[in-house]
C-alpha cells in the first residue's frame, strides 16, 4: 500500500541533500585479543562520506563499556592517544549527519547507558517517524532526555523492553514491533553485539569476517578498508546476535514489503560499495545509460560533476557513443567548512571547489551529468563556469528524478518551497539554470538501475508514494525547544 501526504511544507532548514549516518560494529571471540577501537576508527574513516558532523566509538572491555565521541570529523575526534586508551574486544562506531536533532555533542553517537539490568551502547542510522509519540510516552513515565535526537528515544525504548524480557536481543525484537521508520542498529551489551535492520530494509547493513571477528558496517567499503571478508547483507527485519564468536539470527515479527532507499545507489553510498547484491558504481553507470536513452542530444563531449556524477557520465558516454572527458577539476584540499568571503563572493567559493578545464570544453557542445538538483544555485554557477571557459552549448542531464517531496526516512531535503522542481516544469527549471537543455532520469528508470538488488525500492522523494503512513510534516529540530541551553 502506498501513502501520500498533503501539500503542507516539510520544514528542514537545509539547502542541499545530505549524506546518511554510518554505523559499524566488531566483536571478537573470548580470549582473542584485538584492538577493537582501532578497527572501528579505520571503518569509520571509510564511512566518513555518510556523515561529517560527529563521530564516536564505544568499546567493551570485559563487560565494561567506555564511549568517546564529539562533533567533527573522525580524524578530529580521535587521536592515537585516545584510541590507545580504549582497549576492548568489542566495539561499535558511528559517523553522524543529523536528520533529527541539531549539531551538538549530546546528539553524537553511540549513546551509552546504564540501567537496572546492566549497560548497553547503541548506534543508529535512519529516522523514526513515530519518535515524537514514543518520546512523549517515555516522558510521561518519568523519562528524562539529554539529547534531541530520535536515537535516544530508541535507546530508552530498548531499555523499557529489556526490563520486561530475558535478553537484549528479545528487547530489540520487541522494540522493532513498536518503532516505525528507517533504521539500522548496532547494539552492544556486556556479552553480545547485535545488529538489526528494519523490516523494509530502507538502509544498508552488511556482515563481514576479520580474522575470526564478526563485523557489521553500513557499506562494504568499510569491510574493504579493514581487509575483512564480505559474508552477506543483513536481511530486512533480521536481528543478528554475536556472542563469543558465534553468529545467530532472529527476526522481527513485522511482515511488510521491502523498500530500500534508491538514493543510496544514486548518491549516498560510495561507488566501490555493493549494496544488497548490486554494485553502486554499475548502478550509476546504468542511470547514465538510461539518461542517454531517455534524453539524447547531439554533443561533442560528456563530462561529470565530481564525484558522484562521474559514473553516470561514463554510462551516458558509453551508450551514446559521445566521448567522455574530464571537464571539471575538483580541489580536494578545500575544507567542508570553507568560510564564504562575503555574500558577494559566492561564485569565488564555487571556483575554489570546482573549475572548468578549458582545453576540454572550449568551442564544444558539452553534456554535463550530475546526480541531482536541489535548489539549482550550484548548477547555475557550474554552467557559468563552463560558458566562461568557452563551451558552445551546455546540456545538463540528471541521474535522478526531480526532488518534489519530503523524505521522512533519513534523507534531509529542504522544504518544498526551496526545491527547484517544486511547482516548476522542466522548461522553467532549464531557464533558471541557464542550460541549453535539461533532462532528468525517469522514476521508472530509477527503479531499474540496481538490477542485482532483490529488494523493492522507496522513491517517495521523487514520486510522493510512501511505503508507510507518515506525518503531515517533520521538523529536523523537533525536540530542541524542550532542552536547556548547554551553555
Amino acid at each position: 500500500m502506498k501513502y501520500r501526504i498533503s501539500k503542507k511544507q516539510h520544514t528542514l532548514p537545509l539547502d542541499k541533500v545530505r549524506e546518511e549516518c554510518g554505523v559499524f560494529g566488531i566483536a571478537a571471540p573470548d580470549g582473542q585479543e584485538i584492538s577493537a577501537a582501532h578497527e572501528a576508527y579505520v571503518a569509520l574513516f571509510a564511512l566518513q562520506h555518510r556523515g561529517q558532523e560527529a563521530a564516536g566509538i564505544a568499546v567493551n572491555k570485559n563487560g565494561v563499556i567506555r564511549c568517546h565521541k564529539d562533533v567533527g570529523l573522525v580524524s578530529k575526534v580521535f587521536s592515537q592517544q585516545t584510541l590507545d586508551s580504549m582497549p576492548g574486544q568489542m566495539a561499535i562506531g558511528h559517523v553522524r549527519y543529523s536528520t533529527t536533532g541539531d549539531t551538538r555533542r549530546e546528539n553524537a553517537q553511540p549513546i551509552s547507558i546504564t540501567h537496572v539490568k546492566g549497560n548497553l551502547a547503541v548506534a543508529h542510522n535512519g529516522n523514526l517517524v513515530n519518535a515524537g509519540q514514543l518520546r512523549r510516552e517515555i516522558e510521561l513515565n518519568g523519562g528524562i532526555f539529554r539529547s534531541s535526537s530520535d536515537t535516544e528515544v530508541l535507546v530508552y525504548t530498548i531499555v523499557r523492553e529489556r526490563l520486561k524480557c530475558g535478553s537484549i536481543e528479545e528487547a530489540v525484537q520487541r522494540t522493532m514491533s513498536v518503532i516505525e521508520g528507517a533504521y539500522c542498529l548496532v547494539v552492544m551489551s556486556p556479552r553480545k553485539l547485535i545488529a538489526a535492520r528494519d523490516p523494509r530494509g530502507f538502509r544498508p547493513l552488511c556482515i563481514g569476517m576479520l580474522e575470526g571477528s564478526y563485523v557489521f558496517a553500513s557499506e562494504t567499503c568499510a569491510l574493504d578498508a579493514l581487509g575483512a571478508a564480505f559474508i552477506r547483507d543483513v536481511a530486512p527485519g533480521e536481528i543478528c546476535v554475536v556472542e563469543n564468536g558465534v553468529l545467530r539470527s532472529l527476526y522481527s515479527e513485522k511482515q511488510c514489503p521491502t523498500s530500500a532507499c534508491v538514493f543510496e545507489y544514486i548518491y549516498f553510498a560510495r561507488p566501490d560499495s555493493v549494496i544488497d547484491g548490486a554494485s553502486v558504481e554499475l548502478a550509476r553507470q546504468e542511470a547514465g545509460k538510461y539518461l542517454s536513452i531517455e534524453h539524447p542530444v547531439g554533443a561533442d563531449v560528456v563530462i561529470g560533476v565530481p564525484d558522484s556524477g562521474i559514473p553516470a557520465a561514463i554510462g551516458y558516454a558509453k551508450y551514446s557513443g559521445i566521448p567522455y572527458g574530464v571537464g571539471l577539476i575538483k580541489n580536494r584540499y578545500i575544507a567542508r567548512t570553507f568560510i564564504q568571503p562575503g555574500q558577494d563572493k559566492r561564485e569565488r567559493s564555487v571556483r575554489l571547489k570546482l573549475n572548468a578545464l578549458r582545453t576540454a570544453v572550449e568551442g564544444k557542445r558539452v553534456i554535463m551529468v550530475d546526480d541531482s538538483i536541489v535548489r539549482g544555485t550550484t548548477c547555475a554557477r557550474l554552467v557559468k563556469l563552463l560558458r566562461d571557459a568557452g563551451a558552445a552549448e551546455v546540456h545538463m542531464r540528471i541521474s535522478a528524478p526531480p526532488f518534489r517531496h519530503p523524505c521522512f526516512f533519513g534523507t534531509d531535503i529542504p522544504e518544498r518551497s526551496q526545491l527547484l522542481a517544486h511547482g516548476r516544469t522542466v522548461e522553467e527549471m532549464r531557464e533558471i539554470i541557464g542550460v541549453d537543455s535539461l533532462g532528468f532520469l525517469s522514476i521508472e528508470a530509477a527503479r531499474k538501475i540496481a538490477a542485482g538488488c532483490k529488494l523493492g525500492f522507496c522513491d517517495a522523494c521523487f514520486s510522493g508514494e510512501y511505503p508507510m503512513a507518515v506525518p503531515e510534516q517533520a521538523e529536523k529540530n523537533m525536540f530542541e525547544s524542550e532542552l536547556p541551553d548547554p551553555k
